[in-house]
């Protein structure tokens, strides 16, 4: 009797669709956010890389691609320990207003295939005009290609 219902079961669920049902409407999205930008860079892997990105009054200075290494100091236990993958991204709000930064980045080779992506922002606050702030941006799972990276997508967006 169970195998009958779970036979019965499985063929309804793989029913076709009648031709005449209508596809639903994707859902509106709305843009809650105050500017937009994204542009690709060349690449370089454990080295400041300048940038002259303003948005809305937030000022991207520069971006640094590489694995956290604990340094030597009072841990010394913990010399050399590696605690992620990241891109440590600078910014300065040089606007009259707090501004609510979220940022995405891809890291691409030279023939385009996709080595990792990272993301962050604010969690908590913001960045308070006059105020200059690092976002460390993860890379997860997906990372062990990362230094030979040829360009990365940048993208920015202030939220309200």
């Amino acid at each position: 009797m169970q195998t009958l219902a779970l036979t019965a079961l499985l063929c309804l669920a793989q029913a076709p669709v009648p031709a005449s049902a209508p596809a639903p409407a994707p859902a509106a999205v709305a843009d809650t956010s105050l500017s937009y930008f994204s542009e690709s860079f060349a690449f370089a892997w454990d080295r400041v890389i300048p940038l002259s990105v303003n948005v809305d009054g937030l000022k991207v200075t520069s971006i640094f691609f590489n694995r956290r290494v604990m340094q030597p100091g009072f841990f010394n236990i913990m010399k050399g320990a590696e605690f992620g993958t990241r891109a440590q991204v600078e910014v300065t709000n040089t606007a009259k207003y707090p501004r609510i930064p979220g940022f995405a980045v891809a890291v691409l080779d030279k023939d385009g295939k996709l080595l990792g992506v990272a993301s962050g922002g604010t969690k908590v606050g913001t960045v308070k005009p006059g105020e200059t702030e690092t976002f460390d941006l993860n890379f997860t799972q997906v990372k062990e290609r990362l230094p030979k990276g040829e360009r990365f997508l940048l993208a920015i967006e202030l939220r309200n």
